[in-house]
């Protein structure tokens, strides 16, 4: 406990999912947790159950100007901003073919562009005492899928974007760390959604777990404790690395 006191984070998505376990994580680790979401009354919930001081607010992760506004929100209320989790994404499973180019733009927009616009304002944000950047990408940002077009390009653009930005901090000596984290299928609302979608759930289920060499879709929890490592000071010498959390996958 306390690994992260002291500490203030924002997450984006923080409604749900990944950023949802992560905001439980962080605050039980002594951070101070702001939760930015599309889903302001969700973000509110989510905030509302947290021990510790908490602030909800509502974000559109691909406009600039929302940016702009949520980290001055943070930093007015907390006083400083020592770690962002880029955690709102969307999911496609679609060809080359079938792709549309809005839902191509569509997917771009929040996963690339608003990840884009984090580190930027992250970055602004932090310069004063350092800190740290977690970009959510996925094993979709190392590896190809036949049907996921859109969200291979968004993914494997975070990964690299990460390294720039890693590299332009240590390069301005600002203090700031930043890294990408990689899961393969978990148990979150995108995952839930691609399995119910289907007519038979349970066999897809089966399937997604099968492709895991030990045998199961991961827990969002599970994601939250690795983030959690790279949030606080024990990662400190840590930055510009993809941390891959898939049950065996890519091996």
């Amino acid at each position: 406990m306390g690994r992260l006191d002291g500490k203030v984070a924002l997450i984006t998505g923080g409604a749900s999912g990944i950023g949802k376990s992560t905001a439980e994580r962080f605050a039980e680790e002594g951070a101070r947790v702001a939760l930015s979401d599309l889903d302001l009354d969700g973000a509110q919930q989510v905030a509302d159950s947290l021990a510790g001081e908490t602030l909800a607010l509502a974000h559109d992760v691909t406009d600039e100007d929302a940016w702009i506004g949520v980290t001055k929100a943070v930093t007015d209320h907390f006083g400083r901003l020592d770690i962002l989790l880029n955690s709102a994404g969307v999911g496609d499973s679609t060809t080359v073919e079938e792709t549309t180019y809005a839902d191509w733009k569509r997917v771009m927009a929040i996963n690339a562009d608003g990840t884009f616009l984090g580190c930027k304002h992250g970055v602004i944000a932090m310069k004063p005492n350092g800190g740290s950047i977690i970009n959510m990408s996925s094993v979709s940002g190392l590896i190809g899928g036949h049907n996921m077009c859109a969200y291979n390009a968004s993914k494997g653009a975070v990964r690299l974007l990460t390294k720039s930005v890693a590299l332009h901090c240590a390069n301005e000596d600002y203090g700031i760390r930043c890294n990408s984290v990689h899961p393969a299928f978990i148990m979150t609302p995108m995952v839930e959604g691609l399995i119910s979608r289907h007519k038979f759930p349970d066999v897809v289920k089966g399937k997604l777990a099968r492709q895991i060499p030990v045998g199961r879709i991961g827990e969002a929890h599970e994601v939250a404790d690795m983030i959690v490592y790279l949030a606080s000071d024990e990662s400190r010498f840590v930055t510009g690395a993809e941390f891959v959390i898939d049950g065996g996958l890519t091996a």
